[in-house]
């Protein structure tokens, strides 16, 4: 099936913005009309040649730093692919979490491509684009840890994530105690050490951690029921609109040819693109 690139979206927002300023014949509004389409995010993404994704850079296998210093992960590879579904060039700059969204709210970055969860506080907020990964929040322990057998056992124990995450709200909700840390690899380190009880992350990372370490004395306790929906969040407005369009059709586009699914196998051993695949078998 031939694909039906965002570019085709863009003209037709363009040639639509030149017929109705044609249509009005004064200079003034001539120059009302090109400020307008300035203000179209997908166009000016467009018109620099490049997409400006904010990550964290230190989540693997999400994003993060090969033995070579190359910032790669699937959700690197998935920027890039959408970077050229859009005919640009990806262009990515790396933070902690909590400053990735205040970048986006303050324009310094185009998207935020970083394992985000649609939650209902986030939908709030951001316009989300098609889902691009299923996964579920794990509740890890250290292996001799007998305490903390479901998520309801967080009460009074204390807990590792990053700021304002999907997990420190989910692990506040049962009861614990959060600390912030930044990156998967400290939060782990935190309970191996007994300086708190548990984490809580995409179980993903977890089984991707322990292929790394496999004598790593952690386990699994427990794992959320319902897949969280792992999507590209978008500032609300006007100027976003075909630019979440765009988004959309890309991803589609990426999904039908199998792409997707095959940087998922890349970097998970397994599908988690499709919400029937989600991973959590590991």
């Amino acid at each position: 099936m031939k694909r039906k690139r965002t570019k085709s979206v863009l003209t037709a927002v363009v040639l639509a913005a030149a017929l109705a300023v044609g249509g009005c014949g004064q200079s003034a509004k001539n120059a009302a009309g090109t400020a307008e389409s300035s203000q179209d995010l997908l166009a000016q993404i467009q018109e620099r040649g490049k997409l400006v994704i904010a990550m964290e850079g230190t989540w693997a296998p999400w994003t993060y730093h090969d033995e070579a210093g190359d910032l790669v992960g699937f959700d690197t590879e998935v920027g890039q692919l959408i970077a050229r579904e859009l005919g640009v060039e990806a262009e990515f700059v790396e933070g902690e979490w909590d400053g990735l969204f205040a970048g986006l709210d303050g324009g310094r970055y185009d998207l935020v491509i970083n394992g985000v969860e649609i939650t209902e506080e986030r939908a709030q907020k951001y316009d989300f684009a098609e889902p691009y990964g299923y996964i579920h929040t794990a509740l890890i322990v250290g292996s001799d840890n007998t305490d903390i057998r479901t998520f309801e056992d967080l009460k009074g124990k204390t807990t590792a994530n990053s700021l304002n995450s999907t997990y420190q709200y989910l692990a506040q909700d049962y009861g614990a105690t959060v600390s912030n840390v930044d990156s998967l690899g400290e939060t782990l380190e935190m309970v191996l050490a007994g300086r708190v009880d548990a984490t809580l992350n995409a179980d993903v990372s977890f089984y991707e951690y322990l292929g790394e370490h496999p004598d790593a004395p952690l386990k699994v306790v427990a794992l959320t029921e319902e897949a969280s929906k792992v999507a590209i969040p978008v500032r609300k407005g006007e100027e976003t609109k075909s630019l979440l369009e765009a988004l959309n059709q890309a991803i589609q586009n990426l999904k039908d040819s199998g792409e997707l699914a095959a940087v998922s196998e890349k970097y998970f051993g397994s599908d988690i693109t499709s919400e029937d695949g989600s991973g959590s078998e590991h």
